[in-house]
């Protein structure tokens, strides 16, 4: 829900039919906890036993910041999670604690969605990447994004209300840029492209590689697992700015460095220059009014996952007047 209040609907509700379903399939353990297998010190790995990512994730993120809190820094591979969800979560977790914070994730354990710079078949999938970093005034700068040109929980949301996507996002069977969402769900089936044509490509690369070979072990390459699964492998760093000895100086700059942003005059046509992470506490004052908007289909997906998981028809009534 929190997903949804900060504009983000890929990674809100509409991903209960795909738990719900993952749960009756046996991949996702509703009980598992995040696990420490490795401790070095400074380098540690945890293992989230394919628990909830919104669970395990978490649990991961404390694990660090309590290390963190007596060394300074930790660098920490998190495996074998379920979906986590929207990773600005973690990111925005870390940094209310005056943090700083780096993640580099990959998504395997089913088809790639992403082709590479130049190429049309799929082999990377959305590989989010996230860096937060703290402000005195409370509202932190926080970075959150897919490296595909688009999450694919977006290309869900436009697809089940019958919307485009924006032009440059997604690629047909042929590897010719289109903004129909049907081209990644009935076939021929297109992909998705990577956001900045190389440089988002490249970006996916390293979240490849550093979330999913060197945290997860385990990348998109095809002699791995690929079912129906939703799994996610993050490298996650963090860090006190304190270690650095100079944070007063630190919030100084980051502070001035803000209102320089801020004071820039706006475009021709453009309200103002924002911040990232603005756009999120925008969108959440706003529909902490006016409510969170869902489409017929995913709320219709929503009443299936109800009766699924055990609800009756008087009871989802009950909670659906």
């Amino acid at each position: 829900m929190a997903a949804n209040l900060k504009g983000h609907d890929s990674h809100g509700v509409g991903m209960v039919p795909a738990y719900v379903q993952n749960i009756g399939a046996g991949l996702l353990r509703q009980d598992a906890q995040a696990q420490v297998v490795k401790d070095n010190g400074a380098v540690m790995v945890v293992d989230g036993q394919f628990g909830f990512g919104q669970v395990v994730g978490r649990q991961a993120a404390d694990i660090a910041m309590q290390r963190v809190r007596e060394i300074g820094v930790v660098c920490m591979g998190v495996r074998n999670c379920h979906h986590l969800g929207r990773i600005g979560a973690y990111a925005e977790h870390c940094v209310e604690q005056g943090f700083i914070s780096l993640h580099m994730v990959n998504v395997v354990g089913h088809e790639p969605l992403v082709s590479p710079f130049a190429g049309r078949q799929r082999r990377l999938s959305t590989n989010p990447f996230c860096c937060a970093v703290p402000h005195t005034s409370g509202h932190p700068i926080i970075l959150d994004m897919a490296t595909s040109a688009v999450a694919m929980g977006k290309v869900r949301v436009a697809y089940n209300a019958g919307d485009q996507v924006a032009a440059g996002a997604l690629v047909d069977h042929e590897g010719t840029a289109t903004t129909d969402p049907a081209v990644m769900y009935e076939p021929p089936l297109g992909a998705l492209g990577p956001f900045g044509l190389h440089k988002g490509y490249g970006l996916a690369v390293m979240c490849e590689l550093l979330g999913g070979a060197l945290a997860g072990e385990w990348t998109a390459q095809p002699e791995n697992l690929r079912s129906h699964h939703i799994v996610n492998n993050m490298f996650m760093l963090v860090l006190d700015p304190q270690a650095f000895g100079g944070l007063e100086k630190f919030q100084y700059e980051v502070n001035a460095m803000v209102d320089y942003l801020h004071s820039t005059t706006p475009a021709k046509g453009a309200q103002g220059v924002m911040l990232p992470g603005e756009p999120e506490r925008e969108s959440m004052a706003k529909r902490l009014v006016d409510g969170i908007p869902i489409d017929d289909k995913t709320w219709a997906g929503l009443i299936k996952a109800a009766a699924t998981a055990g609800l009756d028809e008087k009871e989802i009534e009950t909670l659906t007047r």
